[in-house]
């Protein structure tokens, strides 16, 4: 009853969708255009739609399973030394405190115990004044850790006025030993500045850490090389 060109039905009102020649389909919403749908074609007079045949679950998944299954029981330990290494890769490192420690020589009252004690007003320094080269301070720990980050407070204290009082390593090389007796080792250069300075030093299954004095600040033939703290952070 409505003609084509109106927009509004003559009878009830509704709004008449003018795109839309008479006859055709409505077009479906925007939802159901995003997925084609295939076409269902009519059946022929006389025929019922074919049913479905339920597929038998073929054996290909369940043996990759016990396969996948079978490998970590046999790969359990070294899938725990992977998880332990990504762990200590991504998270935080933790202090690792020595559990005995040394050094090549010790003045009196300065002691290698007082690089490893947590204060910076107390410091180790070699026995005889001078360069210090080939004095080292050695630390073992209890158990093997991994080595991620080491820092050295040089100078026999953290202020300033103090700490010219005696010389400081300007050059020092760390010297790691695994378990199996491998050793590692990195050279730091250290700043001339008071407080704490940070070194990336890695390492697996370390048992003993070694810092050896290469060279020094301040070198006079009444002071000696001063190392207040020493701290090492990993896990074990």
């Amino acid at each position: 009853m409505n003609p084509y060109e109106r927009r509004l039905c003559v009878r009830c009102g509704t709004l008449l969708d003018p795109a839309r020649a008479p006859g055709e389909a409505p077009r479906p919403p925007w939802w159901r255009r995003l997925l084609p749908r295939r076409e269902r074609h009519p059946l022929a007079a006389g025929t019922r739609p074919k049913r479905r045949a339920w597929r038998r679950p073929r054996l290909t998944l369940p043996w990759i399973l016990v396969v996948l299954l079978v490998a970590a029981w046999f790969g359990r330990a070294q899938l725990t030394e992977l998880f332990s290494f990504a762990q200590s890769s991504t998270g935080d490192p933790k202090p690792v405190h020595p559990a005995q420690v040394r050094a090549s020589s010790q003045a009196a009252s300065h002691h290698a115990q007082a690089a490893f004690d947590g204060f910076n007003n107390r410091y180790w320094a070699p026995a005889d004044p001078g360069r210090g080269t080939g004095q080292y301070l050695e630390a073992d720990f209890e158990r093997p850790v991994r080595l991620r980050e080491l820092l050295i407070t040089s100078g026999s204290s953290t202020k300033s006025d103090e700490f010219l009082g005696q010389a400081r390593p300007s050059k020092i090389t760390v010297t790691l030993v695994s378990s199996e007796g491998e050793r590692t080792s990195k050279v730091l250069n250290l700043s001339d500045a008071p407080g704490q300075q940070s070194f990336t030093v890695r390492g697996s299954d370390v048992t003993r850490v070694r810092l050896t004095v290469d060279a020094a600040y301040g070198v006079r033939a009444d002071r000696r090389v001063a190392v207040a703290e020493v701290e090492f952070f990993g896990r074990q």
